[in-house]
């Protein structure tokens, strides 16, 4: 077979990128999260910054044989640097097309292969888009039981996440997709824990949140969650938020603030109110029905592909949600802290009764049992 080489994409903007990161950490290397944890978070950032640079140097100098597979990442969140998702779909993109000749990997951000629940429902059937990266919560609808990870004021920091979802947790709920035809090829983290954005309105009080219309994510598990703190929780797509906020259909939404910047949401909004009552993981995922068609060379390429991806994500996600807050500062957003202890001793029970609905109490208690 003859190898036609295509010309590597730009990693001008990557490298800016990571450099800065890099350089950042290094200065302080202490200087995000708190003690002890946060000198090794930020050490394996650097480190892992370090890699991402010699990567993109590696792809850019080897460029990539002609492929004969095509991966098809999709996700609803805008692809580029700045939030959790574009960063994972871009060190994958890269690793791949710079391991295989076999395999062609392209990235679609911002829903162009279809809103999340349209992209999932192809994978189902091995059509449309390959794989996807985004929250757990989207999977709620196909897999109910993986709505446990979305309980409000569940978690207690980032490596609550890791600790959980790298045992028994996470092997069970592997078993859960692959059943509705979906292969996990790793668990990250969100950039940081979603919080309450509102337009004209600032929360700086539980009460303040009563009956205002926030969207939230299509899950039963989002909707109770935030309907419990008072508010009049909407469901709508991801897409659709930017407009909603324009028209005033919407009062507010909850997201992580790495999204609000990188989505520009901060252009029809103005407050933010750290109430960080969920944090939702972020899953990889693959159509079972492709991944079966590949070899186990490729599989092996896309699982360290995954790999890596995912220990970066889980690396910069303390880092880049101390930066977002900082950025939605700068473009002229208030943001307040909100008592939410009230919210979390509601929100107990509230677990209790939404676990039992999902049938999925023995994982709540692996999640409550993980030290």
């Amino acid at each position: 077979m003859s190898r036609h080489r295509r010309a590597s994409p730009p990693c001008v903007t990557m490298t800016s990128t990571l450099l800065s990161l890099k350089n950042q950490l290094s200065k302080s290397p202490a200087s995000f999260g708190e003690g002890r944890n946060s000198m090794k978070i930020s050490k394996n950032a650097r480190r892992i910054a370090g890699a991402c640079l010699m990567t993109c140097a590696s792809f850019a100098l080897s460029g990539t044989a002609f492929a004969q597979t095509t991966i098809k990442m999709a996700m609803s969140s805008v692809a580029d640097l700045e939030n959790d998702n574009g960063m994972t779909a871009w060190i994958m993109q890269n690793y791949v097309n710079s391991h295989s000749d076999n395999l062609k990997f392209e990235v679609y951000g911002s829903s162009a292969l279809g809103g999340d629940q349209d992209v999932l429902q192809a994978m189902q059937l091995g059509a449309g888009a390959t794989m996807h990266v985004g929250g757990t919560a989207v999977y709620n609808s196909i897999v109910p039981v993986g709505g446990v990870l979305d309980l409000p004021f569940l978690w207690q920091d980032f490596d609550h996440v890791g600790r959980a979802l790298d045992g028994e947790l996470g092997a069970k709920l592997e078993e859960k997709f692959a059943e509705s035809g979906f292969k996990v090829l790793g668990w990250g983290y969100s950039w940081g824990y979603r919080n309450v954005v509102t337009n004209g309105k600032a929360i700086e009080k539980p009460e303040d949140i009563k009956g205002l219309k926030i969207r939230t994510i299509q899950s039963p598990v989002y909707v109770a969650a935030l309907n419990a703190m008072g508010a009049n929780a909407t469901p709508m797509a991801f897409g659709e938020i930017y407009t909603a906020l324009q028209t005033g259909v919407l009062d507010g939404f909850e997201h992580a603030a790495s999204m609000v910047y990188s989505s520009k949401l901060y252009e029809v909004s103005d407050h933010v109110a750290l109430t960080r009552h969920l944090f939702g993981p972020t899953v990889l995922t693959y159509s079972l029905t492709l991944w079966n068609q590949l070899s186990e060379e490729d599989q092996k390429v896309l699982t360290d592909a995954a790999h890596f991806a995912i220990e970066v994500n889980r690396a910069m996600a303390p880092v880049r949600e101390r930066k977002a807050l900082q950025q939605l500062e700068d473009v002229g957003m208030t943001i307040t802290n909100v008592d939410t202890t009230q919210f979390q001793k509601d929100a107990v029970p509230l677990q209790d009764e939404l676990a039992a609905d999902l049938d999925a109490t023995d994982l709540l208690k692996l999640i409550r049992d993980t030290k």
